[in-house]
């Protein structure tokens, strides 16, 4: 039985390196947005190419992140996660010196691969280590910590971007990773690494899986040109997920059993989950994006600007958990993301010579009511539709299913809005997309709410646990740190 008391030397310890872990990626996924302009000018890329720095960490975070768990339980947590770690510096040192997009694009996919190694591994890490009666408390500081990570990092970034550049916004994870992976090694007690060593590792499922996603989002940037070879790109991207999908339902060891979907009630909030978070993936990819090229924003006051949405769900997402587990998550998610589509809609508001406080805040407090409605029950009720050996496999999978749906979002939403490849450098153009691309997402949040209201019912066991409740990141529903057993471990 783990046996590390919060209160001791290597409880601190421990604390810290998985915190400083989980911040770098999470920051990595906002502070990169508000640097985006600046990368465009610097770099001379078009739009597709500010894409695909967004989409790259996402593809291979998303798409290899539950391999990444199995990684952990199979060779060690710790272990792992060091490599992660380690991994994720040397990209992030990589993106910061490219000297061209393609050169960035490249780095960014090799820092998705770093991330899918120590993201699962940080909360783990905490569950595997310290004492059940220091756990939750543990558990909590990690959570809140991580919030205050996730609600600074666009400040940071911003900071960065206006003043050494939008380089430092990579180079700053060496030095979190120079402190973190040393820290980890010494006073971090190794976990896992004793599984069944007869399995085998779902690679096969793993590379289709990326693969899908790869040739998928891919078809969708350059579905502009219109030519025969982005149309069969899509058609693989879509042999490959039914490839995925066969070879799921066929091996042993599955990376994604199937048969987990059986749930009606997990189907049902995995489906709102992809609506939910394909609508703020593609709202925050593009509303830094406006804010600087139509608003006249620097990197650092559309960076600050966006703060009111993490601030909210840090404060108030634990009394929303407590309300959803009187009343059921029915009503939480269907409400939510009619709040967050609300939201949207107002930033139909910001255009040349916004008022910040009569424009922008109203827009962004709305969109924050309604993440703070939605997200603590949606995690838990997730959680409660599987049995509680499966809870790790569930999270996993929400949580890819999440950062998937970001992916697609970030590929198409700038193709659905009409958007040309030079249109972030003409304010007009892009303002007048962007109006286009919320009343999309907006589109997308009430097909969400419809969703939720015609097929969750059952209330299900509360999730009571400080990741459900208190979580900053708005682009990925949180970890369940404990993993599923039998097939995980």
């Amino acid at each position: 039985m783990p046996d590390v008391r919060l209160a001791s030397p290597q409880g601190k310890w421990i604390l810290l390196t998985t915190v400083l872990g989980s911040s770098m990626a999470m920051l990595d996924s906002t502070v990169v947005n508000v640097a985006l302009p600046r990368i465009g000018q610097d770099l001379d890329a078009d739009l597709a190419a500010l894409q695909w720095t967004v989409n790259a960490y996402m593809l291979t975070l998303a798409g290899l992140i539950l391999l990444g768990g199995v990684l952990g339980d199979r060779y060690g947590r710790r272990k792992v996660f060091v490599v992660g770690v380690v991994w994720f510096a040397a990209a992030s040192l990589l993106c910061g010196i490219a000297p061209n997009a393609g050169v960035l694009i490249a780095a960014r996919a090799l820092q998705g691969v770093g991330g899918a190694l120590l993201t699962p591994g940080s909360l783990a890490l905490i569950q595997a280590s310290f004492h059940p009666d220091d756990r939750g408390r543990a558990v909590g500081l990690w959570s809140g910590f991580g919030g205050v990570g996730a609600a600074i990092g666009p400040f940071v970034g911003g900071w960065l971007v206006d003043g050494p550049g939008w380089r430092w916004v990579f180079w700053l994870n060496v030095p979190l990773a120079l402190l973190c992976a040393p820290i980890a090694v010494r006073h971090v007690p190794e976990s896992g690494g004793g599984g069944r060593t007869s399995a085998r590792f779902d690679v096969l499922g793993a590379v289709l899986g990326a693969l899908a996603l790869a040739l998928i989002t891919y078809a969708l940037i350059e579905a502009r040109s219109g030519t025969l070879a982005v149309a069969l790109v899509a058609a693989a991207g879509v042999g490959a997920a039914v490839a995925f999908v066969y070879v799921e339902k066929r091996r042993p060891d599955p990376m994604m059993p199937l048969d987990i979907f059986a749930s009606r009630q997990f189907t049902a909030v995995n489906l709102v989950t992809l609506c939910v978070y394909a609508a703020l993936g593609g709202f925050f990819f593009l509303a830094v994006l406006q804010l600087q090229v139509v608003v006249g924003y620097s990197a650092l006051g559309a960076g600050v600007s966006l703060l009111p949405t993490t601030v909210m769900m840090l404060l108030f997402s634990a009394r929303s958990g407590e309300l959803a587990e009187r009343i059921g998550p029915r009503i939480p998610l269907t409400a939510g993301p009619l709040f967050c589509a609300a939201g949207m809609l107002l930033m139909l508001r910001v255009g040349p010579g916004a008022s910040y406080a009569a424009d922008v805040l109203p827009a962004l407090l709305v969109l924050g009511l309604g993440l703070v409605t939605l997200v603590a029950p949606l995690t838990a009720t997730v959680l409660g539709s599987v049995d509680t050996a499966r809870a790790g496999l569930a999270s996993g999978i929400n949580n890819a299913a999440a950062r998937a749906a970001g992916l697609i979002a970030v590929a198409a939403l700038p193709l659905v809005a009409g958007m040309g490849e030079e249109a972030y450098r003409s304010p007009a153009a892009f303002d007048t997309a962007f109006g286009r691309a919320m009343a999309v997402c907006a589109g997308v949040l009430v097909v969400g709410s419809v969703v939720a209201f015609a097929t969750v019912r059952t209330p299900p066991p509360g999730c009571r646990k400080p990741e459900c409740l208190t979580h900053g990141s708005v682009l990925a529903p949180p970890l369940e740190g404990e993993r599923a057993r039998g097939r995980l471990s």
